[in-house]
């Protein structure tokens, strides 16, 4: 595609889609966002007049029959991403699509396979990939500073929980929160996954687990290549969003801090002390996320190949039901037993 501009329109307007929907109108220059849509109306019409979008409509269906409409991002319910995928694919949009695809395989696969019959590119959003300090964790790798990685920690805290009616419709900790996670243990050792183990409970909120869920886990991670790593999560850090990894190699080793507001340290007589991180991950992650939505603009127009792709989508999925496995059954469970 050679045209100097994308036409794009937004399926969902809620907090990411309003996020994008800012990027997209304001900081990103290629990109011309003509209409958004969202199953509530006046969140559709709300954001088109904060950022000036020409169109706005409850049904996500008339972004996908305007012909000069190249491109959609879908920031919709979960439970509305395989769908609207498939739907756009068949009508011939280029596709950006919040994580994750869907709950569930089946439902993964049909909307990969549209995507593939229908020539088009898909974008998952695991904003994280493009993140400055997972980069450079990433790049320490590829450029072998610390020789053959061996050990692997992330740590993902939030600073609280999500109301009760979002974990029930959210597919729990592994498919909501610590799908990130496993989509950074790819990423940042460049081995795929073969085994996964859990320990979870109840720690943060009971009510949590009356749905069904858990709010506290360690999760560890047996790497094709042998790297092993561990995944901690917790639904609330009271200091903030906790957000570190560490990666040791067989000749050094990389570690990321917090991001903060300011970088003051307040020295008395007392304590030497500094603020508490960014709050939440619109602040945490708010360039990886222009970012992100930059490279998916440059792919569409340039034919250069995705950042993350479908598949990319797909498999922190199957690690995130080999987790719920291994929870329910007290036991290592490899990938291939979800696969079959």
């Amino acid at each position: 595609m050679s045209a100097h501009s994308l036409k794009l329109g937004l399926i969902g307007a809620g907090r990411i889609g309003s996020l994008h929907a800012q990027h997209l109108t304001s900081r990103i220059p290629a990109a011309d966002l003509i209409m958004v849509a969202d199953a509530f109306e006046e969140a559709a019409r709300q954001c088109a007049e904060r950022y000036a979008i020409p169109f706005a409509t409850q049904d996500f269906r008339d972004v996908l029959t305007r012909p000069d409409i190249q491109a959609v991002v879908i920031c919709s319910s979960t439970d509305t991403h395989a769908q609207i995928i498939e739907a756009a694919a068949l009508a011939g949009k280029h596709i950006f699509c919040e994580k994750p695809i869907a709950l569930d395989l089946p439902s993964i696969d049909r909307a990969l396979d549209a995507v593939e019959r229908a020539g088009v590119k898909l974008q998952i959003g695991f904003n994280r990939r493009f993140d400055a300090n997972y980069r450079r964790v990433r790049q320490a790798v590829e450029r072998g500073e610390i020789g053959r990685p061996q050990l692997l920690h992330l740590i993902s805290r939030d600073p609280k929980p999500p109301p009760i009616e979002y974990i029930r419709v959210s597919g729990g900790l592994f498919l909501d929160m610590t799908i990130h996670d496993f989509d950074m243990a790819r990423f940042l050792v460049g081995s795929e996954v073969e085994e996964v183990f859990v320990l979870a409970g109840i720690l943060v909120d009971s009510a949590i687990g009356t749905v069904g869920d858990v709010d506290t886990a360690v999760i560890t991670v047996q790497f094709t290549n042998g790297v092993i790593g561990t995944i901690e999560n917790s639904r609330q850090a009271i200091y903030g969003y906790d957000q570190r990894v560490e990666l040791l190699g067989s000749a050094g080793a990389i570690r990321t801090e917090n991001n903060y507001p300011n970088t003051a340290i307040l020295s008395n007589g007392r304590s030497v002390q500094r603020d508490l991180p960014l709050h939440f991950f619109v602040e945490r992650y708010a360039e990886s996320f222009l970012a992100e939505m930059a490279a998916f603009v440059d792919t569409v127009l340039h034919d250069t190949p995705l950042a993350v792709t479908g598949h990319d989508g797909r498999v922190p999925v199957v690690m995130a039901l080999a987790a719920r496995k291994s929870l329910a059954e007290h036991r290592p469970v490899r990938l291939s037993e979800i696969e079959q």
